[in-house]
């Protein structure tokens, strides 16, 4: 089994880009349209095996062009797809309005990732063997995704999640199986239950603190172009992200815990992971596009010595 295992969606990205979001009922001239490989699940699968890692999708597509498409663009970087499987109906999609600033607003129409069960979960449970970090999200019901834990948790492996979409409150169970948590700083403030405002740093320790004694020992917030917050145990350590010229930030957090969870399989402390993940962050968002925009190990570790 692969040291990393993904549990999540996967969806075609349909893509216009714009001068700038659009308001209720205004209309925009867009400049360009693309569609592409995504999903959280999928962004993530792939940007761990594309940094070389190895690693392992399990999911639902449907039995569509798309469903094809996604399977494909997942093995092209060496990803095993056997716990991918496909079934009657179509696939996931998310419609993307991305402005010029990078800025982006997302519309997720979950398709076949939505009937994706807990019973397929623990019938993937031998190909689960071994795995030493599972990556989980939230485009999935929230059954399956406490499924994915909780076996994950009884495997010995280290359970982390990714809680996007931004939920305001997450099931006791599924916290009590995971071991790191990964909000950027709207989603843990909504979790937390605090107005969902730009963070000072000691704001996001405040709320980082919260989150770890909902369960997980290790909370990493997100803080885009500031990098993260890493808090374990007691220790709160902020890490810093190198200044980029930001074209799209759409899968920036995907590629953030794709590439920490690279580091952390090679046996990288948590707070150099972090750092590995906040610069290949940093790269992606360089490059317009989900899977597109993430970086090859060549292509980072270039960048890293940069």
């Amino acid at each position: 089994m692969s040291s990393i295992v993904v549990f999540g969606s996967l969806n075609i990205d349909l893509v216009a880009l714009s001068p700038h979001l659009p308001l209720a009922g205004e209309t925009l001239i867009g400049s360009k349209y693309w569609d592409a490989p995504g999903g959280k699940g999928g962004n993530q699968a792939y940007g761990a095996a594309k940094l070389g890692a190895d690693v392992s999708m399990f999911g639902r597509v449907g039995n569509d062009n798309y469903g094809t498409r996604m399977r494909a663009n997942l093995e092209s970087v060496g990803c095993d797809t056997r716990g991918l499987k496909t079934i009657e109906g179509s696939s996931g999609v998310a419609l993307i309005s991305l402005a010029e600033t990078g800025q982006n607003s997302i519309i997720v129409v979950s398709g076949a990732n939505d009937r994706y069960s807990p019973a397929d979960v623990k019938a993937d449970r031998q190909l689960m063997a071994g795995a030493k970090l599972i990556l989980l999200q939230l485009e999935n019901p929230y059954e399956t995704v406490t499924a994915a834990a909780q076996i994950g948790q009884q495997l010995g492996a280290r359970v982390m999640l990714d809680p996007a979409p931004a939920p305001s409150s997450l099931p006791d169970d599924l916290l009590r199986a995971v071991d790191i948590i990964t909000p950027n700083e709207t989603e843990a403030a909504r979790l937390a239950g605090s107005p969902a405002t730009s963070l000072s740093l000691d704001e996001a320790r405040n709320i980082a603190r919260k989150l770890q004694s909902m369960g997980p020992k290790t909370v990493i917030m997100k803080l885009g172009a500031q990098g993260c917050l890493l808090l374990d145990g007691d220790v709160a350590t902020p890490v810093a992200a190198p200044k980029v010229n930001a074209l799209d930030t759409t899968a920036a957090g995907d590629e953030f815990n794709a590439a920490f969870a690279v580091a952390i399989s090679e046996a990288a402390s948590l707070v150099d992971a972090c750092r590995f993940a906040a610069h290949a962050a940093a790269l992606s968002v360089t490059r317009l596009g989900s899977q597109a925009s993430m970086p090859s190990r060549q292509e980072f570790d270039r960048f890293y010595r940069q």
